[in-house]
């Protein structure tokens, strides 16, 4: 999409005001996913040494060196950016997986709530993994191929994950099923986002990209480089996230940045574009204790997965589709300084009814944002609410999510 944001002005104050501002936010929202022994070095992807080369403001982030931002372009000038024109982001730190077999889809869908069976061939799908309780363990994007099922989740819950599904996988195999699993650690991941995304990946592209539809994948030779592309992201943005060889990493980041339209983009712009579209950071607006129902993601559970119950926790999440929760996941516009997570929402009878788990300035509305957990009945839209930001109730209402306008039709659907 491309939206007018142009009609917002900004002195050069104003930006490095604000920059700073939504960097100590960041911080303060992400303290949980720093590293913070000093007995294990950061992990580094790929592209570090790159990064730095390009100003990369580099900060620690779940075991990994990762930039926030750089120094030729602050976080508002590259969240506007990417809105308007098209950003690159290294997100090489997210743990890339292949399973293989040909118990792969049943196995799966023991562990996840979506409905793979039905999945068409090289289409990606968002689903979460549910512990037994039915809380989730993490959220993913799943993509099915012909001959394997590639899986992308957080870097902060890397091992967890990889522990949990390895823990199943043995267990299966010991019923006879057929399924491995294999770490993918040779490959970058890189994330192309914005509304000229797909016009900079067809100039580099052999093959025509017209009918590269969203949240499909292909492997796709860029440059000479055999690459596997999934239409999709954590922007509310066209784009597509590319796997490729890590010794080629740097050099296909270079030839995107040869185009005008592309700059560099860290985990400060990631972080408020995805808060924009209304989309959930693992640890913070999920986890083990939130069902899918409860997040919001009822969406995701596939129609033949409710009838058939059969994935990890579905005896506790089923009912609650149809019995409800008793609290729900909602994104409001906060009046005055911006909530940050773990702030309390009340309601206007200063009664506690939730808390914020993300929460920040909105560079496209030019308003404070956020999402949160109250209980059941103060979710519906223009809810009034309140947060308590630095012992001041500052006025609150529910708003649809995304908060800002998107062309993907999916993210318009869930909402």
């Amino acid at each position: 999409m491309s939206c007018a944001f142009s009609k917002f002005k900004y002195s050069a104050l104003g930006v490095r005001l604000y920059s700073n501002k939504v960097l100590g936010l960041f911080s303060t929202t992400h303290k949980r996913n720093y590293a913070v022994s000093t007995e294990e070095p950061l992990k580094k992807t790929p592209l570090y040494d790159f990064h730095v080369e390009n100003g990369g403001k580099m900060v620690p982030f779940a075991g990994w060196s990762m930039p926030v931002q750089y120094s030729s372009l602050g976080v508002l000038a590259s969240h506007l950016h990417t809105r308007e024109n098209a950003s690159l982001f290294d997100v090489s730190h997210m743990l890339q997986m292949r399973l293989t077999g040909r118990d792969r889809v049943s196995f799966l869908e023991k562990l996840v709530v979506a409905d793979l069976e039905e999945l068409p061939v090289d289409n990606s799908i968002l689903s979460v993994f549910t512990n037994e309780n039915g809380g989730i363990i993490d959220d993913t994007v799943i993509c099915k191929h012909n001959d394997h099922i590639h899986i992308v989740s957080n870097a902060a819950c890397a091992d967890k994950d990889t522990t949990h599904i390895r823990k199943e996988i043995n267990k299966f195999q010991q019923r006879g099923g057929d399924v491995n699993l294999k770490i993918i650690d040779d490959h970058a991941l890189l994330a192309l986002q914005g509304p000229k995304a797909a016009s900079v990946l067809q100039e580099l592209c052999d093959k025509d990209l017209s009918d590269f539809m969203f949240m499909t994948a292909r492997h796709l030779n860029i440059k000479g480089f055999d690459c596997h592309v999934t239409r999709s992201g954590y922007t509310g943005e066209d784009g597509f996230e590319i796997g490729v060889p890590s010794p080629a990493s740097v050099h296909l980041a270079n030839l995107l940045l040869k185009y005008p339209s592309v700059q560099l983009a860290g985990l400060g712009a990631r972080d408020s574009l995805r808060l924009e579209a209304g989309l959930c950071l693992y640890g913070h607006d999920l986890d083990e204790t939130t069902t899918p129902v409860e997040a919001g993601l009822t969406w995701t559970i596939g129609k033949r997965r409710r009838k058939e119950s059969d994935f990890l926790g579905a005896e506790h999440v089923i009912p609650q589709i149809k019995g409800g929760v008793m609290r729900r996941r909602i994104g409001f516009i906060v009046e005055g300084a911006p909530a940050r997570e773990n702030a309390e929402i009340y309601n206007n009878k200063d009664e506690l009814i939730g808390k914020v788990t993300s929460g920040g300035p909105s560079p496209s509305l030019q308003k404070n944002i956020a999402m949160g957990y109250v209980k059941s009945g103060y979710h519906k839209l223009s809810t009034e609410l309140q947060v308590k930001v630095r012992n001041r109730m500052q006025k609150a209402q529910v708003v649809k999510m995304p908060f800002v306008p998107t062309s993907i039709i999916w993210l318009k659907a869930i909402w």
